[in-house]
């Protein structure tokens, strides 16, 4: 590292009071084998790999920070159909405005400038690794499937009874058959 470059921090919480008021805090994320199991455990993922967050913190007037980062992630969950392991690869680019509670924080409010960011009460501490948890969680696909996997019907009942079908479920139907079989 040379004098000109910025120090690269890797702390998963970072202390408001540490950011430097000119000036960017830059950070690169080392997840431990811990915080990547508490992912895979909170998210209900069969794994996570190539888990990358970086970017910076810069100063956004008085006592408001804005993030911009990025976050790299291989998931794997299980298919909702066969329940074998799907991968998907997330990609996001993260905009944040932190600001103190004082200032008409609103949540979900979108800032005028650009959509895209989102803004956050400002406390004591930028919690990154919660950041990066919730940016995952919020790209996972809701019903993994493995392409070409598809729902056949499925019946199921007691021994010795009828299942009952989809058709047995609609009256109007029945009425329908019932009354073409009167014409007749």
């Amino acid at each position: 590292m040379t004098k000109n470059q910025p120090k690269i921090h890797n702390a998963p919480v970072v202390a408001v009071s540490d950011l430097p008021n000119n000036g960017e805090y830059r950070f690169a994320l080392e997840f431990s084998a811990e915080q990547l199991a508490q992912i895979i455990q909170d998210l209900e993922l069969v794994d996570l790999t190539k888990l990358s967050f970086d970017g910076t913190i810069k100063a956004a007037g008085r006592d408001s920070w804005t993030l911009n980062a990025k976050l790299g992630a291989s998931v794997v969950q299980s298919c909702v159909i066969t329940l074998t392991p799907v991968k998907t690869r997330i990609d996001e680019t993260i905009l944040r405005d932190f600001i103190p509670d004082d200032q008409n924080y609103e949540e979900d409010s979108v800032s005028e400038m650009d959509e895209n960011v989102e803004t956050e009460p400002l406390g004591s501490e930028i919690d990154l690794f919660s950041i990066a948890s919730e940016v995952i969680a919020l790209n996972l696909p809701p019903y993994p499937q493995v392409a070409g996997a598809s729902l056949e019907n499925a019946v199921f009942t007691e021994p010795g009874k009828d299942a009952m079908t989809d058709d047995d479920a609609k009256p109007f139907a029945s009425l329908a058959s019932l009354k073409d079989k009167l014409s007749k």
